[in-house]
């Protein structure tokens, strides 16, 4: 589904997305939506051009109304006389692009890393499924990859380490990994949570 759209950038691989307010949309994204982890494409589904798979890695929430210390209305206002307000709260997502998705003779693969092209103003931004999510882990030979963990643990934020963790745990969850490489993913993880927790104390 939609979330919004594209209105700055922080880096070549650090973008900040606005969210679809209910005001403007029909079908506004709920907050289950677009929660911390979340797998994202940004594409423009127009032309049919996909620019970048991305993370969201953090959330904030504008309100022009907060530590607004203007003068209030002693009472209720008259509704006949009163204009109607519109709310200017916006909801921004933070996302970390970790590559993108190519088909080559109608199959999806993922291209991991940090992406060639600079995603322009407005793109489109969308959640993805489990196919897709699916197809981002496989390279073109079908093989299951998961190159990015390096550049997730640089380019994260603040939380890089828990959004790491978070992502290991989901695709151990959803078995794309067979054999080896899902055990390997398992002590990956549990190396993480180990420095996390070392890290804490």
């Amino acid at each position: 589904m939609r979330l919004g759209k594209v209105v700055k950038s922080n880096s070549h691989c650090d973008y900040i997305v606005q969210l679809d307010d209910a005001m403007d949309f029909m079908e506004a994204p709920r907050p289950d939506d677009y929660g911390f982890g979340t797998f994202v494409k940004l594409e423009d589904p127009k032309p049919g051009r996909h620019w970048a798979v991305g993370l969201v890695y953090n959330s904030q929430i504008l309100n022009p109304a907060f530590n607004s210390l203007g003068p209030r209305l002693s009472s209720e206002p008259d509704p006949l006389f009163t204009p109607d307000l519109i709310a200017e709260t916006r909801t921004l997502l933070w996302t970390v692009l970790i590559g993108n998705l190519e088909t080559i003779k109608g199959k999806h693969h993922g291209i991991q890393g940090i992406p060639r092209v600079v995603v322009p103003v407005n793109t489109e931004v969308q959640t993805m499924n489990e196919a897709e999510i699916h197809n981002f882990h496989q390279d073109f030979k079908g093989r299951s990859q998961f190159t990015y963990y390096s550049h997730l643990l640089r380019s994260g934020g603040t939380f890089a380490s828990q959004l790491t963790h978070q992502v290991l745990d989901e695709l151990i969850g959803a078995a794309y990994f067979q054999g080896d490489e899902q055990r390997a993913l398992t002590v990956l993880a549990k190396e993480l949570a180990w420095k996390n927790t070392m890290g804490v104390m």
